[in-house]
């Protein structure tokens, strides 16, 4: 196992120089014939899923995880989508970012270039394959995939067909490679690949990331888990407040963007929590609730919800479930801390009045002092992805401070160097 990854990494290496070298219509014709292979082989790939979804379901997988793990011909279609919508947007490489002449006459010019070799650790979400594959194209990286056992059968078949037809395309062989081992000693055999791999993006669960950040050899960009919350202030319009309550945490739940806790201030709390609740109840979710959050659950009386007296390490929990942690707060400034303690820097909301100055003055503390990729005020955390903020197919969202923060793409799979253009000049 360990020799045919290292071998795959040397031909993503050798695949990387050429793919530099490559234009942008040539990647962009790779990309759209990549979509249209999608499209042609949707059959193949969802009986493979399919293979992958009876195992998952003998194993007695989570219906979370089942949403993330099941293709259909719609959902290869939205990978192809995607694909073609990534061709559509400008070049990321050659970009330039810089432009001045020296105080000796050098003339210097700082452009965007790639990566080189990224390599993506990932879970039960096949669709990855596609988005990981196509974004390193058209930013003029060799990808490197390794997808989760769960998966299996769907990510050999999709990384099949698109390294397929890339290389009809006139793109280098070796540009998409999937390692196919289910063997979780491939992960580490990768993270030790200094010299062939240039960056790591583990995407999945706490432990697969953890594991990625304290034991690779290689740069790590860290996609964070998504212990996200909504704090609800005492000047938010219930039905506002349960409409973006619902949505963060209901629309789906094995997301990393979706809400995982809901924070309320005492003083509005009697008027804000019941509609919640109903609505909680409806598609039902079960309340993990501090003693005032259960004693206003009690009062209201919502038929078939489902309470329980939460715990210190509710607080600490991405459920990716139906399961809603609830603590009632005595203002923003509460709020903030909890948040900023027990928030993973992925993505946080606020729902208050902007034109009461109360409500004001808790948007403008909360936007400035939370400490997060993504800070919402009045709208829910499921707008945390790349398509949603402009940027196509995202390859993950960064919760780290360096290099990329938040849904990351293109942009954050390049670097830059410097051109330097003399005439003779040497350094005293």
């Amino acid at each position: 196992m360990e020799e045919e990854i290292i071998e795959l990494a040397r031909a993503a290496k050798e695949a990387s120089a050429a793919l530099s070298q490559t234009s942008s219509e040539e990647r962009n014709d790779a990309l759209l014939a990549m979509a249209a292979a999608l499209r042609q082989n949707a059959g193949d790939i969802v009986a493979a899923n399919g293979q992958d979804m009876a195992a998952a379901r003998e194993r007695g997988t989570s219906e979370a995880l089942l949403d993330r793990l099941m293709l259909d011909e719609g959902r290869v279609g939205a990978m192809a989508d995607a694909l073609e919508e990534l061709a559509a947007l400008p070049d990321p490489l050659g970009r330039v970012l810089q432009e001045d002449t020296l105080y000796n006459g050098i003339q210097l010019t700082k452009v965007s270039v790639p990566l080189g070799v990224v390599a993506v650790v990932y879970e039960a979400r096949p669709n990855v394959t596609a988005d990981a594959a196509g974004i390193c194209l058209k930013s003029g990286n060799a990808a490197l995939l390794r997808g989760g056992s769960l998966a299996a059968c769907s990510n050999a078949r999709i990384a099949e067909v698109l390294a397929r037809a890339a290389e009809e395309s006139g793109m280098p062989a070796g540009c998409i490679s999937a390692v196919t081992s289910t063997d979780r000693a491939a992960t580490d055999v990768l993270m030790g690949l200094h010299g062939l791999v240039d960056v790591l993006i583990p995407r999945g669960g706490a432990g697969l990331i953890r594991h990625c950040v304290e034991c690779a050899k290689v740069p790590v960009i860290e996609t964070g888990t998504g212990n996200c919350h909504v704090y609800l202030h005492e000047t938010a319009d219930p039905f506002m407040a349960a409409d973006i309550v619902e949505n963060a945490k209901c629309r789906r739940y094995g997301v990393c963007n979706a809400a995982e806790t809901l924070l309320v201030d005492e003083g509005a709390a009697s008027r804000l929590l019941p509609e919640v609740f109903r609505r909680l109840a409806s598609r039902g979710v079960t309340v993990h609730g501090d003693e005032a959050a259960c004693a206003i659950a009690a009062d209201a009386a919502v038929e078939g919800l489902s309470v329980l007296r939460a715990t210190e390490e509710d607080w600490e929990t991405e459920y990716l479930a139906p399961d809603l942690a609830v603590k009632v707060v005595a203002g923003p400034q509460e709020a903030i801390a909890h948040v900023n303690r027990y928030g993973t820097m992925h993505s946080e909301a606020i729902v208050a009045d902007p034109a009461d100055g109360r409500g004001a003055r808790a948007i403008e503390d909360f936007l400035n002092q939370v400490d997060a990729a993504a800070v919402y005020a009045n709208a829910s955390t499921a707008f945390t992805d790349g398509g949603q903020f402009g940027l196509g197919a995202e390859i993950g969202i960064s919760t780290q401070k360096t290099h990329v923060r938040g849904p990351f793409a293109l942009e954050g799979l390049t670097s830059y160097k410097y051109l330097l253009r003399g005439s003779g000049q040497v350094r005293a």
